[in-house]
Formats: structure tokens, C-alpha cells, sequence
């Protein structure tokens, strides 16, 4: 294809397709305009920005050499994907990143046939690819399974016990390690691009095989000298004996920003015989992007910047954030207390850790992402006589379900999890949404579960947290800013079950858990102008729930609502256990239950979140009202 140097090449793009019909020396200013329209994009709606522009090149030339869609490409995580969706049919939609009715922050295998598999969370790819590339052997077909791969996202031992199984798919997997921070490779220069050229050619690997066949037929000591001889070699050489171990061809490191290194290298993968290959390739985080090269972590993630000056917006000066607050509170606990400690895996910044151990170095562990190495870690660590806090996202800490149950809650260890991201999280979606900890939590013997109202009432509960020595308990929060409420100068124990009521009526009972408090209070004013007298109780449990309570306000009120930012089976079944348990609703059913919708909800801001699942005030007085209009038929009924 001959480029028009007055028509910018992205112009003619819609599909690889088109990509693949320019010549090899067009790929340089193709890929110099998609990392422009990456920042242009990025700039108008905030999302992942550094991970992204380390990957222009590898994206142009995966797309390039190999055969997408029919060749599955999955990114690993989905961060560095933006180029990729831009390239792939959406850059019309690209502005809408993020946005409710827009493309996902991630890949979705709904939003296009470039997308086999759904990611958001990390080291899911090479299982992923594996799958596809096994599935293609059996059926005949010639596609493969290529896995991008971060260098942090290989910490999980997910990506091991995926490549440990690697040898079924044969040539079939390709799996490249990007490789853009921990710099586990020797420099890249011209001598290491030059071997990896060489060691993937087809001459190579024709003379490799001919000395295989040759070596087989030595007697076994001497053929089992020659194939270390000829691994460790590569290896010595190029830094890959350590996949060489779990099956994998190794070819590598490459620069990942040169698309002459990349482009041959990636042909000789395409065409050659081996089995697995994996492919070292080293990138810069941001890269063509000077704030974003300079600041890597600060342009991880960005909320809308200007593109000249890199400066990205500030949004109104409001109360600290949850996270913060949770931070200042644990360090406070520390402090007290030397016994306290704190564990995230691989989210630092994200839990708050990072200022805990700016304080306390020798008492913060990131462990990497590797959750479930994280609770049993945290488990030790309790039954040595420690008082570890384990900071983890709501969602990722569902990777280690298993560790809570068998190496925490059976054996009854005084874990405290601090649950960030708990609720609906606004422009990351479905994947990271905390929908389900309380459900997954609440079920366990053993476990103490409670939900912040606010941000006081987190303070307090870290400190609950602290001193609970008789065993595992957790304390959900969300994401965002905090009410603006005053934090107390001096943190309260909370009597564990124990709720308090924050308003007080007689015909109306709404019981919160977490934050919808401040909607619960919201449609009591509402309720309270409509003549409906109502109580707002603010539970903190869920288990164990303040069941005297609870029975109270059943036996006093003629509507009874509970209300919670999780999926069913949380707050509202445990109510609905213990009142039909101890017969309490025999007089007339009139609790009603709101909760989260049994859907995966979609990207949008989070009011609109909790609008589209009804659990705004508006949603509340209406359910009110339905279950009023309800019971009152009941009624008349029965007295006819």
C-alpha cells in the first residue's frame, strides 16, 4: 500500500486488515499517530494512560504480522489496550472511554470480535490464551493464543501454573512478556537484538532441531549434556533458562519500542515449529510522553489532563477519601500498638499502605499480586501473635476465597481485612465492583462483617478491628470521598454486633449497612413530608446482626426496609432468616429487601450506578410506599 504523506495513515485504519496491507516502513509514523490519538483520547476522558503508550509499537506490530482475529490476542489485565480498541473498529467511539453508554476501560468480549476475552483483572492471560490455542489443536483450526503480559502481572502464580501446562498448546501459544519496570533482563542493545533475531530464525531453529535428532541418538547421560548445553547456552546468553525450565522457548529481551527488532522477530515466532514461545520484550511506561515517561506511576491512571502541559484536572477540594482516612487510622493503630502490621498485594497507593509504611517500614508487606499468598501470610502472621491488617479490594479479594475460609476463618485467626472499593466503583465497571463481599463473607463460622456508614465510623472501626483478638473480622468501605463528617479525635470501640439508631419514628424502619445511610436519611425527610413517621437505623453488622434490635423494630413499625450496596444473600437475607427463624413476620410479611440487581452493571458515574440499581433515596420512599399499599390490601382482605 502506498501512504499518502498528506493523509495521516491512522485515517485509513479501521481493521488490522487494513494494517497489514501498508509496507514494514509505514509502521513507524502509523504508530507515531496512534500514540498521539492515545493521548488525544486519554486527555478528553481520563483512564489508563502510561501502560497504554509503553505498547503503541508491540500493538502495531502484533496486529501487523499476526492473523487477529482469528489469532486470539489477550492483554493481560487490559490497562495498555486503548491503542489496540483504536486500531480495532472503535476509534470513532474511543471519547467515550470510561463513560456511561461507552467503551469499557478494559477489554470486553462484547464489544468487539478483537476482544476474545474479558480482563480486568491481572495474570488471567496465558491461562487465557492456553485455553484458546489447546481448543484450536483439537479442533484443526490454525488460530493461536498470544498473551500479553506485564512484568508485574507475572508475580502472580497464576501465570506459573498456566505456563507449567503450556506444552499441550505447542506452537500454537505465544505469550510475550512485557517487561516495563523490574528490569529482570540485561540492557537491551544492538547484541541482544541480534540474538534474539538469530535464535528465532528458521535456520536456527533447523540447525537446533538436527542436533536434537543427532543427540538422540547418543547414549542417554551424553543427550541429556547436550540439551542442557544448548539451554543454558541460550540462557547464559540471553536470560531465559528460567522459562527454558517450564516448557517455553525463550526469545530475548527486545526493544520494544523498535519495530525493526520486533517485526522480524515476531515473524520468525509466527512461522517456526517450536512449541511454546515466549518473547521478552522491554518497554517504557508512557513512553512518547514526557510528563507520562517522567512520572510513571502518577500517569498510571489519570483523571483529564491537557495535553500540551500535562496537567491533569483537580476536582473540587472536598473531605478526605475513604482510603485516607482508613491510612491515617491504622497508623494510628500502629502506633498504640506494635503489633499491628499491614499487607496489600501489589496496591499500595490503592489501599493507603503506602503512607502506612512511609511510618512503618519494617511492619508493611506488598507481597505482589498474589492475594492468596496474602490472607495465608496474614494467617501466620495472626497465629504467631501479630495483629495483621490485610488491605484488599473488594474484588480482588474474591481471588482468595479459599485462603479466607481454610487457612482464616476454620481456624479461627484474628485477621482483620480491611476491604476496600466496597459498592459500586463508577467508571471501572462490572470487574471491579464490590458487589459481593458481604454475601461471600457473611456466610463463614468464625466471621465478624461490618459496613462504614461514613468516614467517622471507619475510624472506629479500625480500632474495632484492632482489638478484636478472638478472631477473624472484616470492615468494608468505598471508594471516593468521605460525608465531610468530623473524625473523632479519639477512636470508639464498637460492641461487636451492636447497631445504633440515628433517627427515631414509628411506622417506618429503614436498617442501612455502609454508606446508603446517607440516601436512607435522605428518604426519611421525604417520607417524614408525606406524614410516614420513620426511623433510620444504621446496623454496622451484618454479622452478627444486633438481633434484639432488629426484633424491635419489626415488632414496631409496620414496614421494615433494609437496605445495602452488595448482591443478595447479604444484609437483607440474613434479616429474612433470623425473623422467619424466630416466627416474627408471622403476623404479615412487611419486610422488604433493596440491595443491588442480580446484573453485572455497566461502567457510568456512581449516582447513576446506584440510580440505574435503585437504591437512591426516590427508590427508597417508592418502596416504601408499595409495601404501605401492600400490607394495607393484606389487611382488608383479611378482615373480609
Amino acid at each position: 500500500m502506498t501512504a499518502d504523506p498528506a493523509t495521516p495513515l491512522l485515517d485509513t485504519i479501521d481493521t488490522p486488515d487494513d494494517l497489514r496491507k501498508l509496507a514494514p516502513e509505514h509502521l513507524r509514523q502509523l504508530a507515531d499517530e496512534l500514540r498521539l490519538e492515545t493521548i488525544s483520547a486519554v486527555g478528553q476522558t481520563g483512564g489508563h494512560l502510561g501502560s497504554g503508550l509503553g505498547v503503541v509499537e508491540l500493538t502495531v506490530a502484533i496486529h501487523y504480522v499476526f492473523n487477529t482475529p482469528a489469532d486470539r490476542l489477550i492483554w493481560d489485565v487490559g490497562h495498555q489496550a486503548y491503542p489496540h480498541k483504536i486500531i480495532t473498529g472503535r476509534r470513532d467511539r474511543i471519547r467515550t472511554l470510561r463513560q456511561g453508554g461507552g467503551l469499557s476501560g478494559f477489554t470486553k468480549r462484547s464489544e468487539s470480535e478483537y476482544d476474545p476475552f474479558g480482563a480486568a483483572h491481572s495474570s488471567t492471560s496465558i491461562s487465557a490464551a492456553l485455553g484458546f490455542a489447546v481448543a484450536n489443536k483439537l479442533a484443526g483450526t490454525p488460530g493461536r493464543g498470544i498473551a500479553v503480559i506485564g512484568d508485574g502481572a507475572m508475580s502472580a502464580g497464576m501465570a506459573y501454573e498456566a505456563m507449567n501446562n503450556a506444552k499441550q498448546a505447542g506452537n500454537r501459544l505465544v505469550v510475550i512478556l512485557n517487561d516495563n519496570d523490574m528490569s529482570i533482563a540485561p540492557p537491551v542493545g544492538g547484541l541482544s537484538a541480534y540474538l534474539a533475531k538469530l535464535v528465532s530464525s528458521r535456520q536456527f531453529l533447523g540447525i537446533r532441531d538436527l542436533a536434537r535428532r543427532i543427540s538422540r541418538k547418543l547414549p542417554e547421560p551424553l543427550h541429556r549434556a547436550a540439551k542442557k548445553t544448548d539451554e543454558f547456552a541460550r540462557g547464559m546468553a540471553m536470560g531465559g533458562t528460567f522459562f527454558e525450565e517450564l516448557g517455553f522457548y525463550y526469545v530475548g529481551p527486545i526493544d520494544g519500542h523498535n519495530l525493526d527488532q520486533l517485526i522480524p522477530v515476531l515473524e520468525n515466532v509466527r512461522d517456526a515449529a517450536e512449541g511454546p514461545c515466549l518473547i521478552h520484550v522491554v518497554t517504557t511506561k508512557g513512553k512518547g510522553y514526557a510528563p507520562a515517561e517522567a512520572s510513571a506511576d502518577k500517569y498510571h491512571g489519570v483523571q483529564k489532563f491537557n495535553v500540551v502541559t500535562g496537567e491533569q484536572a483537580k476536582g473540587a477540594a472536598g473531605p478526605p477519601s475513604y482510603t485516607n482516612v482508613f491510612a491515617q487510622a491504622l497508623i494510628a493503630e500502629a502506633t498504640r500498638d506494635q503489633t499491628v502490621c499491614a499487607i496489600t498485594a501489589a496496591m499500595p497507593s490503592g489501599t493507603g499502605l503506602d503512607k502506612f509504611e512511609q511510618t512503618f517500614p519494617d511492619r508493611a508487606f506488598d507481597v505482589g499480586i498474589a492475594e492468596q499468598h496474602a490472607v495465608t501470610f496474614a494467617a501466620g502472621l495472626a497465629a504467631q501473635g501479630m495483629r495483621p491488617f490485610c488491605a484488599i479490594y473488594s474484588t480482588f479479594l474474591q481471588r482468595a476465597y479459599d485462603q479466607v475460609v481454610h487457612d482464616v476463618a476454620i481456624q479461627n485467626l484474628p485477621v482483620r481485612f480491611a476491604i476496600d472499593r466496597a459498592g459500586l466503583v463508577g467508571a471501572d465497571g462490572a470487574t471491579h465492583a464490590g458487589s459481593f463481599d458481604v454475601t461471600y463473607l457473611a456466610s463463614l463460622p468464625n466471621m465478624v462483617v461490618m459496613a462504614a456508614a461514613d468516614e467517622a465510623e471507619l475510624v472506629h472501626m479500625t480500632h474495632t478491628a484492632a482489638c478484636h483478638d478472638s478472631g477473624p473480622i472484616a470492615f468494608r468501605y468505598p471508594r471516593g470521598n468521605g460525608t465531610g463528617v468530623p473524625l473523632p479525635e479519639k477512636p470508639e470501640r464498637l460492641a461487636i454486633g451492636k447497631g445504633r439508631v440515628v433517627r427515631q419514628g414509628s411506622k417506618i424502619a429503614l436498617l442501612s449497612l455502609g454508606t446508603r445511610l446517607a440516601e436512607a436519611l435522605k428518604a426519611a425527610d421525604q417520607l417524614e413530608a408525606k406524614g410516614l413517621s420513620t426511623t433510620v437505623a444504621d446496623l454496622r453488622f451484618v454479622k452478627p446482626l444486633d438481633d434484639e434490635l432488629i426484633r424491635k423494630l419489626i415488632a414496631t413499625h409496620e414496614v421494615v426496609i433494609t437496605i445495602e450496596e452488595g448482591s443478595i444473600g447479604g444484609l437483607g437475607a440474613h434479616v429474612l432468616t433470623m425473623a422467619s427463624d424466630e416466627g416474627l413476620t408471622d403476623a404479615g410479611l412487611k419486610i422488604r429487601t433493596m440491595r443491588l440487581p442480580d446484573v453485572f452493571q455497566d461502567h457510568d458515574a456512581p449516582d447513576k450506578q446506584y440510580d440505574t440499581a435503585g437504591l437512591n433515596a426516590p427508590q427508597i420512599v417508592d418502596t416504601v410506599l408499595k409495601a404501605l399499599r401492600h400490607n394495607s390490601a393484606g389487611v382488608s382482605e383479611a378482615r373480609a
